[in-house]
């Protein structure tokens, strides 16, 4: 399957994920900004892929990254967030939403596993109570070290003002 083809609206993924469902597969969920794709993301999407049989992200769109991360930012547009994200073997589908938190694409795809990386604890875990609700498993992968989006945004930031000088 194609990156292309990885990337799929509500319909299409909810299609699929009943499919597999009653395949007996196991859906591993994960959501967020993945607006500089770096070594930590890597590194949790394939953690997060072996606590199931495979992998849906959900990506927030352009226009809610600007609401939660400032006016500054996707670095990178959604259309391109998610081809990237659909590229990387752990992936099997990428799916964007537009809302701060994917709450309703949690209540619509009911996945086993809810995972989520970084500095999380799983009470902090937006959406946990609808994973257990129904008997779903919360889980968090910890953060790889020296390693954020806001550290190479910073890195870059010094190196362009020293190249200036």
């Amino acid at each position: 399957m194609t990156a292309e083809e990885k990337i799929l609206d509500r319909a299409q993924l909810a299609a699929e994920v009943a499919r597999r469902r009653e395949a007996g597969q196991k859906l591993v969920f994960t959501n967020g900004c993945f607006d500089l794709l770096h070594a930590g993301h890597v590194r949790y999407l394939a953690a997060a892929r072996h606590l199931g049989d495979y992998m849906v992200v959900a990506l927030n769109s352009d226009e809610s990254i600007s609401r939660l991360k400032g006016p500054n930012r996707p670095l990178l547009p959604q259309n391109q967030r998610a081809r990237i994200i659909a590229a990387l073997g752990p992936v099997d589908y990428v799916t964007i939403f537009e809302e701060d938190e994917p709450i309703r694409l949690l209540k619509l795809l009911r996945p086993e596993v809810l995972v989520k990386g970084g500095d999380y604890s799983v009470e902090g875990v937006v959406g946990r109570e609808v994973v257990w609700e129904y008997g779903g498993e919360v889980h968090t992968v910890a953060p790889t070290e020296g390693v954020s989006t806001r550290q190479i945004i910073r890195r870059v930031v010094e190196l362009s003002q020293a190249e200036k000088k």
